[in-house]
């Protein structure tokens, strides 16, 4: 009965360290330009009533009003300001996976997985990869924007 409860409250435990550590995830993220290493936009990552998280754009720094030329489907030649880029994503031991990206620029959409990169909370590794376990692909470090 001891080991029983013991192993219970030890699952508890993780359970809600990797809740907290997705909850830290939730809010306002500062991309970056892989080129040239200046601010591209803030895109805003949400918890919906569904469950899911999502992500959107809310500013853009360069072409405010940049239009979604090589998108497909409902995206295409929609503004990029205010597109949803983040879609379905689940928490999963502290991280965001099973969801999608959208790269507005190239209209492309990859699998994503993101997680805190350190104990700080300041920073979000954003990795969209062609296949499933995330080996083809990229990554990117978003600062947390105030």
């Amino acid at each position: 009965m001891k080991k029983t409860f013991l192993s219970f409250a030890l699952l508890m435990t993780f359970s809600l360290c990797g809740s907290a550590q997705v909850d830290k995830i939730v809010g306002k993220w500062k991309t970056i330009d892989d080129k040239d290493g200046s601010a591209k936009s803030i895109v805003y990552i949400f918890k919906a009533t569904n469950g899911k998280y999502f992500g959107k754009i809310e500013k853009l720094f360069k072409e405010p009003e940049k239009i979604c030329t090589e998108c497909e489907g409902a995206n295409k030649g929609k503004p990029i300001l205010g597109m949803m880029i983040i879609n379905n994503m689940v928490e999963s031991d502290g991280k965001l996976t099973g969801g999608t990206i959208l790269d507005p620029n190239n209209g492309k959409i990859y699998k994503c997985n993101i997680s805190l990169e350190s104990e700080s909370d300041e920073k979000l590794s954003v990795r969209g990869s062609l296949d499933k376990n995330g080996w083809i692909g990229r990554s990117q470090s978003w600062i947390r924007s105030k």
